[in-house]
């Protein structure tokens, strides 16, 4: 121990004479302490993905409200009062179900008046063509005139006339008696029924009776802006995207679950909303669950097309200078870090959709970007994402760092005491 002590004083003077032979040694003082610092710093290490050109899908995400496929609103064609609501209200009816029976007293006595006067018609047409047939021997032996002839042919066909307009009425009063039991037009879901038994109804009136909405299959309406449209358009034609798979749809409910069909994108409206600035789209997704409801709130992915030779790089590894510009920090074939501008035109999950300013196998610094500048030599290692600690995992290692520290601070005492 008295050997140490005695060494110490010695061993300090030595350091002191080199310290102070490397700074007379160096002109400038701020250039030795840079050239010392660099000898003990080993390079920064950091994390790269190596760039690979692949096919890349562009998709967008927009807002959107499920729409029935089909909707009738059942109205009725008869005046009269409702005798019988023939369905449940909420339930699935089919084509041409009867909903409701409307009193066709009426109806039926317009029915047997036609009939009567078809009758009428009738008697009257065979009575004038029984004269026809006699006026025309008559006439051919000179027993009556030409004139008297035509006249009778005249009320022949007059008589054939007015038993077809006869018969039209009568298809006319049976239609409206049909009318009297009011069908569903189209298979779907009923909603509640304005009416009740014993309400008084008027043809063609204002208000249906009840709503049938078909909603399997469903459409869902999206509203894209007419910027984003032209931008795609221009993309398209000149060749940056393929367009073949471009009628594919998901969708996120407004709980924020996904559907589990994909559906497809049936037309894009042909105009722009002047209010809004947007376009309508319409998508078409099967509902057999009835799962989609008119008028539900939702989100829907729709993949715009596919972008060859793109590059999907982790949005940390991607910077922005205040004109917005997008950087990225590369590790060159020397090992020192290059900035190099790139150019995004999207993002997929995590990843910004680079088409232009990389190549294939290009280093891109993705962890540790913050720590270094361009011509800085590092050390490149592959990048390694990081997994989210759990809540508990990182309240204890919080409370161990300050352990750590007041362990190290009783060893140094320790040290310096002996």
């Amino acid at each position: 121990m008295m050997s140490a002590k005695l060494w110490a004083p010695a061993l300090t003077a030595c350091a002191l004479a080199t310290s102070i032979a490397l700074v007379g040694c160096s002109k400038d003082p701020k250039d030795a302490q840079q050239a010392g610092a660099a000898q003990q710093m080993p390079p920064t290490e950091v994390g790269v993905i190596v760039a690979q050109p692949q096919s890349v899908e562009q998709s967008v995400e927009l807002s959107g409200r499920t729409t029935a496929y089909e909707i009738s609103e059942v109205r009725p064609q008869t005046s009269g009062v409702v005798l019988k609501r023939l369905f449940a209200e909420g339930s699935y009816v089919r084509e041409g179900q009867a909903l409701y029976e409307i009193d066709s007293s009426s109806n039926r006595a317009t029915v047997d008046n036609a009939r009567a006067a078809i009758a009428s018609a009738e008697a009257e047409l065979n009575v004038l063509r029984i004269k026809e047939g006699r006026y025309r021997q008559l006439v051919g032996s000179n027993a009556i005139s030409k004139q008297e002839y035509d006249d009778i042919v005249g009320q022949v066909k007059l008589a054939e006339a007015t038993l077809n307009a006869n018969q039209a009425t009568l298809k006319n009063a049976q239609i409206n008696l049909g009318y009297s039991t009011v069908r569903a037009p189209i298979s779907g879901q009923t909603n509640r029924s304005t009416v009740t038994v014993g309400a008084l109804v008027t043809a063609n009136q204002a208000d249906p009776l009840v709503t049938v909405q078909r909603l399997d299959p469903i459409y869902v309406d999206i509203n894209q802006s007419s910027a984003e449209l032209l931008r795609l358009r221009q993309q398209l034609s000149k060749g940056a995207l393929d367009s073949s798979n471009n009628t594919k749809v998901q969708l996120k409910l407004e709980d924020g679950s996904d559907y589990p069909v994909e559906g497809r994108l049936a037309f894009s409206d042909a105009s722009v909303n002047p209010d809004t600035g947007t376009v309508t789209l319409r998508a078409v997704f099967a509902n057999p669950n009835h799962l989609l409801l008119p008028g539900m709130f939702a989100n829907a992915k729709i993949v715009q097309g596919i972008i060859p030779n793109a590059y999907l790089i982790p949005q940390a590894a991607i910077t922005r200078t205040p004109t917005g510009q997008a950087i990225a920090m590369l590790v060159n074939a020397k090992g020192a870090v290059e900035s190099r501008p790139i150019t995004t035109v999207g993002v997929q999950g995590k990843d910004w959709i680079v088409t232009d300013g990389l190549k294939a196998g290009d280093k891109v610094i993705v962890d540790g970007i913050a720590k270094v500048k361009p011509e800085q030599q590092v050390t490149a290692k592959p990048y390694q994402p990081q997994a989210a600690a759990p809540q508990g995992a990182q309240g204890a290692a919080g409370q161990a760092k300050p352990a750590a520290q007041a362990a190290a601070k009783t060893e140094q005492k320790a040290t310096s005491n002996s």
